[in-house]
């Protein structure tokens, strides 16, 4: 697009994202210039969207990012954290060219390329007041390259087609994302360091070097609801690891005689996810666990916990948490709509970790069995390192639990 088109575009703003509500938000349409729908969400982290873009956990959903800037970065492949893009579209206030030194193409290029819609010169501030005040709504974005004879006539009937688009969306609630999301076959991961990666993700993927040294590490099944690679890949720094996807039987992970079962991150509502909670639900008592973010509520679903629909949801990289355990305070990043009701816990799970801006469950642990859980991203990406401590005790667990005495007492 030249100086001109753009000039043009800027000008006629005719993108637009319109909720449920009647609200509509103009902009300028980049990236797919298709149409599509989802519920919106804001996340209010200052970088890393890049990352954001890439987790799986927004299927169905369009990413209002509120920082100012967006794309002065551009995209890189080590920055990507799945197979592919599953967000419905992303909303940003002022797009901007990439001007760094890891860029190897712009945003507008990356969604362009996997058919991502995008709109730019939203008001941001305002939408995010708005989804504030009346919680996530589904909206229709119109980004396709539409010239009507009338163009004030044929807006306002668009905007309307819209509005009635998004009513009559099923939405997220009840819906298994999941399984949208999930590899389809097992696999094992195998990280591969790249030329502009981190120095922390190649220490991390270099950690074994032979086969045979390989084979001495403790295996992980990790179940794929929507994993992240850098969950992988801390897992992966010292286990073997087994990735299967979502629908896997308890029976055929078992089988894998695996050391400890890690339960991922993923989109939607936890409730629509039946055969993963019974599956779970066989699991504790005969291998350790660890869950994170959709894990965190299929596991206590497993245990006879319920989990409800949060009004705007958790989307950042700077929610305050507090460990109960040790009082500490962890600044995490966070990326979900549901939660685990406080007052639905059964006997065998406590309260480990609370969100301290609104008290919601933050991290949970199974009173007799080597079992737990953490709402939040501990393997960050992007996001703060304060609670990658969690893969730790993760690791001394299931190493105790490879050890004849097979003594956890004092590591949960």
């Amino acid at each position: 697009m030249d100086y001109l088109e753009k000039w043009k575009a800027q000008r006629e703003r005719n993108a637009f994202l319109a909720l449920d509500d009647g609200t509509v938000f103009r902009g300028v349409a980049f990236g797919a210039k298709t149409n599509a729908l989802g519920e919106v969400v804001f996340n209010t982290g200052m970088s890393g969207y890049q990352e954001i873009l890439t987790d799986p956990s927004y299927a169905g959903q369009f990413v209002v990012l509120t920082a100012a800037e967006i794309g002065n970065y551009g995209i890189n492949r080590a920055d990507t954290e799945s197979r592919a893009l599953f967000l419905s579209g992303l909303v940003v206030g002022d797009l901007t060219s990439p001007g760094n030194w890891r860029s190897e193409k712009s945003l507008d290029e990356y969604l362009r390329e996997n058919g991502i819609p995008g709109i730019c010169g939203v008001d941001t501030r305002a939408l995010t007041l708005h989804i504030r005040e009346h919680g996530n709504r589904k909206a229709h974005l119109r980004a396709e390259d539409r010239r009507p004879d009338d163009k004030e006539r044929a807006q306002i009937w668009l905007e309307a087609e819209s509005v009635a688009l998004a009513r009559e969306w099923e939405g997220l609630d009840g819906q298994d994302y999941a399984a949208k999301v999930t590899c389809k076959e097992a696999y094992e991961f195998s990280p591969r360091p790249l030329s502009n990666v981190s120095s922390f993700c190649k220490k991390e993927s270099m950690r074994h070097e032979t086969r045979d040294a390989a084979k001495r590490l403790p295996h992980i099944v990790c179940y794929d609801f929507g994993v992240k690679t850098n969950i992988l890949r801390s897992l992966a720094s010292w286990a073997q690891v087994t990735v299967v996807p979502a629908w896997s039987s308890a029976e055929e992970v078992l089988a894998m005689n695996p050391d400890g079962v890690f339960l991922s991150n993923g989109p939607a509502d936890p409730s629509a996810l039946p055969y993963a909670v019974e599956n779970i639900r066989k699991l504790p008592g005969r291998v350790p666990i660890m869950g994170i973010c959709l894990g965190h509520q299929l596991l206590a679903l497993a245990c006879g916990a319920k989990t409800a629909r949060l009004t705007f949801g958790h989307h950042a990289c700077n929610h305050p948490v507090k460990n109960l355990i040790t009082g500490g305070v962890e600044i995490t990043s966070q990326n979900h709509n549901f939660a685990v009701v406080a007052e639905s816990l059964p006997d065998c799970l406590e309260t480990t970790h609370v969100n301290l801006n609104d008290g919601t469950i933050e991290g949970l642990r199974h009173k007799t069995l080597p079992a737990f859980s953490v709402q939040y991203h501990p393997e960050s990406c992007p996001g703060p390192r304060d609670s990658r401590y969690l893969f730790g005790q993760f690791r001394k667990i299931v190493e105790c639990s490879r050890m004849p005495s097979n003594n956890i007492d004092g590591i949960l």
